[in-house]
C-alpha cells in the first residue's frame, strides 16, 4: 500500500486543491497534516483574529475530511522535523504542498526539499510568478503590461476545477495534537464552504454584486466588495476559483455596465498576482523602498502621531472611521487602505514600512505580497507606485466615498449626530452646533492633529530632497 502526505499550508480546502490531487493520486492511503510552526506563532506572533480565523478553519478542513473518512493531523514543530518523523510514522513515499512564495516560504521548502521528497504544486496563484515575463525574460515591474501577459496566458488555460475527494483514506494509527480553538469572535465565518458560498452570492445571478463592483468598490458605505480576501489569504478558495467565476460572471453579463464590473474585479485579482510575482522576483521589498532614489526620505516617524493614527485618534474622521474598523474587525475597506496609508504617509511623514507592520498585526487577511505592494504604492515608493506627489486629501476623499457619511457614523460614533455638511471636517463647525449635536471638539473628538495643506508641502519637499540626494 502507498502512501503519501498532503502537507496543508495556504490551501485550506478540498475542492480545486492541486497538491491534495496529486497526493490522492498518487497514494492509496493520504495523510493531512498542518504543522503550527512557533517561528510564526510565537516567535513573530499572528494578530489574535488571523489566529482564529485560521484555527477555525483548520476546524473546518477536519470536519469535511471526517465526512469522507479522513481526518487533519495537527504537529506542532520545525516543519522539517515533523515532516520527518511523519514520513517515517507512515511510510510515505512523497510530501505534497501548495507552492508559497515568501522569502521564508522559499528558504523553507528549498531546506525541506533537501531532506525529504517534496514536491510543490500551484493553487496560491493562477500562473506561476516566473511564468508571466517580458519578451526579453526579465519580470514586469508595471502593471499593466503584466496584466496583458496574464490575460494572453489565460486564453490558453484550461477551465477545468478539480471536484474535492469523495473519499479518502488515512493511517489509523497516526497521532494527532488537538485542534486548538479560536479564543475570541471570528468577524469572517471561517472555512471552504462559507467562501464557496461568498463566491456564488459574489458572483452569480443578474443581480450579482460583481456587476456593481466597478461603481460601488470605492465606496466603504455600502457593501460593493466581496470580502474574499481573507479566504484567499489561507486558500479557503482557489485562485483559480476566483478568476473563473469573475470570467464567468462576465461573459453572462446582462449589460456592458454589469461586463465592466466583473472584469474591474477581475482585475484586482491580477493586482494580486502582481504584488506576489513582485515579491517572487525582488523579496528584497520587504526591507526596503523597490525605488532606490526613495530609499533615504528624511521621516518625521512622531510616535505620538503614530499612536494616534493607530487609535483613530487624528481628527480626520474617514482616517479614524478605518482604523476602528481596522482594531475592531481585523478588516478594512480597500479604498480606506489607501486614505489611511496616505495620510500615515504623506500628511504625517512617518515611514511606510510602520504601517506595514501594523497591517500584518492587525489584518485577518494579511498577505505579505499584497500588503507590501498596497503599501509601498500608497507611499510612491514601490514598483507602479502612485506618484509620490500625489497624496490624498482626507476631507475630500470622505466626502467623495463617503457622502453621506454614514461610514464615519458607524465607527466613529462621536460624531454620529453631525449632518453630512460637517461629517468629514467637524472643526470648521461653529461651537453653537458643537453643543447642539452633541460634540464638543477637542473634548469628545480631537482638532486634526496636522493641517493637511501644511503636511502636503512638508512631505513634497522631503520626497524631492530624497529625489536630488540620490
Amino acid at each position: 500500500m502507498k502512501n503519501t502526505i498532503w502537507w496543508v499550508r495556504r490551501d485550506l480546502r478540498l475542492s480545486d486543491n492541486q497538491a491534495l490531487y496529486a497526493a490522492v493520486q498518487s497514494g492509496d492511503q493520504v495523510t493531512p497534516v498542518f504543522i503550527i510552526d512557533p517561528r510564526l506563532t510565537e516567535t513573530q506572533p499572528l494578530p489574535q483574529k488571523r489566529i482564529d480565523f485560521l484555527w477555525g478553519g483548520l476546524q473546518a478542513l477536519d470536519k469535511s475530511l471526517r465526512a469522507r473518512g479522513s481526518r487533519l493531523i495537527v504537529r506542532r514543530g520545525d516543519p522539517l522535523e515533523e515532516l520527518a518523523h511523519l514520513v517515517k510514522e507512515s511510510k510515505a513515499s512523497a510530501v505534497y504542498a501548495e507552492e508559497d512564495f515568501t522569502p521564508f516560504a522559499r528558504r523553507r521548502d528549498r531546506a525541506i526539499a533537501r531532506e525529504l521528497p517534496l514536491h510543490l504544486l500551484p493553487g496560491l496563484t493562477m500562473f506561476f510568478p516566473d511564468s508571466v515575463r517580458k519578451a526579453d525574460g526579465n519580470p514586469y515591474t508595471v502593471f499593466t503590461p503584466f496584466s496583458k501577459a496574464w490575460h494572453r496566458t489565460l486564453q490558453g488555460n484550461s477551465r477545468k476545477l478539480l471536484s474535492a475527494p469523495e473519499r479518502m483514506a488515512t493511517p489509523i494509527e497516526i497521532t494527532s495534537l488537538p485542534l486548538p480553538n479560536p479564543v475570541g469572535n471570528v468577524q469572517f465565518p471561517p472555512g471552504e464552504i462559507e467562501a464557496l458560498h461568498r463566491l456564488q452570492n459574489f458572483t452569480t445571478g443578474n443581480h450579482a454584486p460583481i456587476y456593481q463592483y466597478a461603481d460601488q468598490r470605492d465606496r466603504p458605505d455600502l457593501p460593493g466588495t466581496s470580502t474574499l480576501s481573507p479566504y484567499l489569504r489561507f486558500g479557503m478558495l482557489s485562485a483559480r476559483q476566483a478568476v473563473f467565476a469573475a470570467e464567468q460572471a462576465a461573459q453572462l453579463a446582462p449589460d456592458e455596465t454589469a461586463r465592466q464590473g466583473a472584469q474591474t474585479w477581475l482585475n484586482e485579482l491580477i493586482w494580486r498576482e502582481f504584488f506576489i510575482s513582485i515579491l517572487f522576483h525582488f523579496p528584497d521589498v520587504m526591507k526596503e523602498s523597490f525605488r532606490p532614489e526613495l530609499r533615504q526620505i528624511s521621516w518625521r516617524n512622531n510616535e505620538v502621531e503614530f499612536l494616534a493614527w493607530k487609535e483613530g485618534q487624528t481628527g480626520y474622521p474617514i482616517v479614524d472611521a478605518a482604523m476602528r474598523q481596522l482594531a475592531k474587525t481585523g478588516w478594512m475597506h480597500n479604498r480606506a487602505r489607501m486614505i489611511v496609508a496616505s495620510f500615515l504617509v504623506k500628511d504625517l511623514l512617518i515611514n511606510w514600512r510602520w504601517g506595514e507592520r501594523w497591517f500584518m498585526q492587525m489584518l485577518v487577511d494579511g498577505d505579505p505580497a499584497a500588503n507590501n505592494g498596497g503599501w509601498q504604492w500608497s507611499a510612491g515608493t514601490g514598483t507602479d507606485a502612485a506618484p509620490y506627489f500625489r497624496i490624498f486629501n482626507p476631507v475630500l476623499q470622505g466626502k467623495k466615498f463617503d457622502p453621506q457619511g454614514d461610514y464615519v457614523r458607524q465607527w466613529v460614533p462621536e460624531l454620529a449626530n453631525l449632518p453630512p455638511k460637517f461629517i468629514h471636517n467637524p472643526w470648521e463647525m461653529p461651537h453653537q452646533p458643537q453643543i447642539q449635536f452633541n460634540v464638543l471638539l477637542g473634548v469628545e473628538y480631537p482638532f486634526p492633529i496636522v493641517d493637511h495643506t501644511l503636511a502636503r508641502e512638508r512631505t513634497l519637499e522631503a520626497y524631492q530632497h530624497a529625489k536630488v540626494a540620490f
